[in-house]
């Protein structure tokens, strides 16, 4: 992490952060319906880490996915650095989360014909950053995660902790100001995951992101500033 300083820029933009009012989500499948998100409201400041716990099956995936507007809830409202997102097309959807969001996942989804730079080189050059200035991120990142020597290798040679240390990279590389990861742990056996966790938190308060980090270890989640509950459908604080 020796150059985790020069990457301070990182979700500079974190405007108003993240806000969730009253979604609202159900599923339907012929006459039954399953309401999975019942009101659930909540807020996340830029430079805020915030976990999100429930028991397996208790939406927070499809929360996850609403806030980072992967998916649109039945009712309700989502506002990203202040900005209400219901009403956007489509189009103004994906370029709003390509500039605000970044995402981590439990399963790491890198791109296997690809190595670790140019799984965070990707992202940058989708979104219209040059080739070579995408390269210099990229690099900047990896080596903020301890990964400069393994920059080179493909995903199927890294380890479980490489892997996931790089898709943290791939998350920050467009400098979003809003993070959301869902179990970016959860894969990892206690001591990997510890070193991961805290290089991702270090890397998240040192850009001023908003972060929203689901997970089932309360340990970790003892270790964010708030922690979130989500039970029948509602967010109450744990």
């Amino acid at each position: 992490m020796s150059k985790a300083g020069n990457l301070s820029q990182v979700g500079s933009r974190n405007g108003h952060g993240l806000e969730l009012r009253g979604v609202r989500r159900v599923f339907r499948q012929g006459r039954d319906s399953l309401e999975v998100l019942a009101g659930a409201s909540f807020k996340v400041a830029g430079g805020e880490i915030v976990a999100l716990v429930g028991p397996s099956g208790a939406g927070k995936s499809t929360l996850l996915h609403i806030a980072g507007l992967l998916e649109r809830p039945d009712a309700g409202e989502v506002l990203i650095d202040g900005e209400a997102c219901l009403d956007l097309s489509d189009a103004q959807r994906t370029a709003l989360r390509r500039r605000a969001i970044g995402f981590v996942y439990q399963y790491h989804h890198l791109l296997p014909e690809f190595s670790a730079l140019e799984n965070v080189v990707l992202p940058q050059m989708i979104a219209g950053v040059a080739k070579s200035e995408a390269r210099k991120k990229a690099a900047a990142l990896l080596d903020s995660v301890g990964l400069s020597p393994r920059a080179s290798h493909r995903p199927a040679r890294l380890s479980g902790g490489e892997q996931q240390r790089a898709a943290i990279a791939r998350g920050l590389a467009n400098d979003p100001s809003i993070l959301l990861a869902d179990e970016p742990t959860g894969n990892l056996d206690p001591d990997t995951a510890d070193g991961v966790f805290a290089q991702l938190l270090h890397l998240v308060r040192d850009g001023g992101l908003a972060a929203v980090i689901a997970t089932h270890n309360m340990d970790l989640a003892q270790r964010m500033d708030r922690v979130l509950r989500l039970e029948h459908g509602r967010i109450v604080e744990a």
